[in-house]
């Protein structure tokens, strides 16, 4: 049965849901189940307001309200967001699939298009000329839920695709940080710790009937996402990790998306995961799993090495495996996967 507490259900039942639901008077929360970044299980809770300023800066940072694509699970807060913002902007979501996407492009009738994907969805389809033409179609194509390789960005927009990288979670009722730039009303800062802060109307209620656990991350108005990150002097933000996602190798604590960032920029890395393997010597081995791209002669270690800055960061082992990367649902990194790829298993 379709329910918004916990969000479950088709896309079509949810978006009958919610419409019921933003014009109610005093409506019950959302409640969106996820398992979070460690695995274990979270019940987040949105309320209308926190949903309607999410949606409604969304529009307004993009340009103005429009019809969307729905592409990813409508359970998700990323597709919440887009049955929710089409039901605030008054339009009908198009329910299409990235399998024809030029196919779903042209059921779209609003003034302006929009289109929500996670990182990995954008990379394949950067690879179709036909489907990289159809993203060019849409006013914004949006892409969050992990780190999308710069490269891939640049490809997508040399072909014409207006490209918005957004940062949040789910207790941020999804994305809240577009291009770095945070969105209207959202406040953003850095802990002592090097831990990213967000505060604002769109913060989340609380974790369902876990009062310890929310008090642990909601902290006088502002949430605590355990990402590391830093702002530029512009005050654009910059994610470099998670503080439950650092390899501590000979006492220096090694971010692993930094590290998979400046790796990738080299032609042999189509993709690249870094993972702590045990080391007697030094505690968490930094080691590179890497997908090779076709053609690329395989570079010696030093010269992967030496793209990393700084040098105590720089990888001891690299593993090349044929494949795609194991990656979460989301889109996000599957260390433990990559640390079984790693180990040869």
């Amino acid at each position: 049965m379709p329910s918004l507490r916990p969000l479950s259900g088709t896309a079509a039942e949810l978006l009958g849901l919610l419409r019921r639901w933003d014009a109610a008077d005093d409506p019950s929360p959302v409640v969106v189940a996820t398992s979070g970044s460690t695995g274990r299980p979270k019940r987040v809770v949105l309320s209308r307001s926190a949903l309607r300023a999410s949606a409604d800066a969304s529009h307004t940072r993009l340009g103005g309200p429009g019809q969307w694509l729905l592409t990813v699970p409508p359970t998700w807060v990323a597709g919440l967001q887009v049955l929710f913002r089409s039901v605030r902007a008054g339009t009908e979501p198009v329910l299409g699939s990235l399998d024809d996407l030029s196919g779903a492009l042209s059921t779209t009738t609003g003034p302006r298009r929009y289109l929500s994907l996670v990182p990995t969805q954008l990379v394949r389809l950067v690879r179709d000329p036909a489907a990289i033409r159809a993203l060019a179609g849409f006013d914004a194509v949006l892409v969050g839920g992990g780190p999308l390789r710069p490269e891939v960005r640049t490809h997508a927009e040399a072909a014409g695709v207006r490209v918005v990288e957004t940062y949040g979670a789910s207790e941020t009722c999804g994305g809240c940080v577009y291009d770095g730039v945070p969105l209207d009303g959202v406040a953003l800062k850095i802990g002592t710790d090097g831990q990213v802060l967000v505060a604002g109307p769109v913060l989340f209620d609380g974790y369902e009937s876990e009062p310890d656990r929310t008090a642990a991350v909601l902290r006088d108005g502002w949430f605590a996402t355990s990402d590391l990150g830093e702002l530029d002097h512009d005050g654009r933000l910059r994610v470099t990790g998670r503080l439950d996602d650092v390899v501590i190798s000979g006492g220096v604590k090694v971010p692993p998306l930094a590290v998979e960032r400046m790796l990738a920029r080299h032609p042999w890395v189509l993709e690249v995961g870094v993972v702590g393997m045990p080391d007697e010597e030094w505690g968490e081995r930094v080691t590179a799993v890497v997908r090779a791209a076709p053609d690329v002669p395989r570079p010696e270690p030093a010269v992967l090495r030496d793209l990393v800055e700084p040098r105590a960061w720089a990888p001891r082992g690299f593993v090349e495996v044929p494949g795609p990367l194991p990656a979460l649902p989301n889109g996000k990194p599957d260390r433990r996967a990559l640390a079984r790829l790693a180990a040869g298993r």
